[in-house]
């Protein structure tokens, strides 16, 4: 059973509908991913703004999956870029977010036949 997320906001978002529960975990798998990688891209080359913007989008789904470690890095990752901070200052919260993700995604694949 799920230790890398808790979809009981989920569950109440939707009233127990579990198409409409399924929808937005398909939605979490396909698209986090590819928005993680352009908060990456933002670190890479020193762009805050696109950072940010990445970033900013990732915040509410890392809440509604119940991920508070990810959820807090990320707030991180969004006070980083309105200082402007350093790449290696926020690398390694970078990757620890990548690292939750990724494994909550291959238990939601496994949990839920995705």
């Amino acid at each position: 059973m799920a230790l890398k997320y808790n979809l009981s906001k989920v569950y109440a978002l939707s009233d127990n509908d579990p198409e409409f529960v399924k929808e937005i975990l398909t939605l979490f798998v396909t698209e986090v991913p590819e928005d993680l990688a352009q908060v990456k891209e933002g670190i890479k080359k020193k762009d805050h703004k696109h950072a940010y913007a990445f970033a900013h989008k990732i915040k509410p789904s890392l809440d509604l999956m119940g991920m508070n470690v990810a959820f807090e890095e990320i707030l991180q990752v969004e006070a980083w870029t309105k200082i402007e901070g350093n790449k290696k200052d926020i690398m390694e919260t970078y990757k620890s977010i990548k690292s939750q993700v990724k494994e909550a995604i291959k238990e939601i694949k496994k949990d839920f036949d995705l």
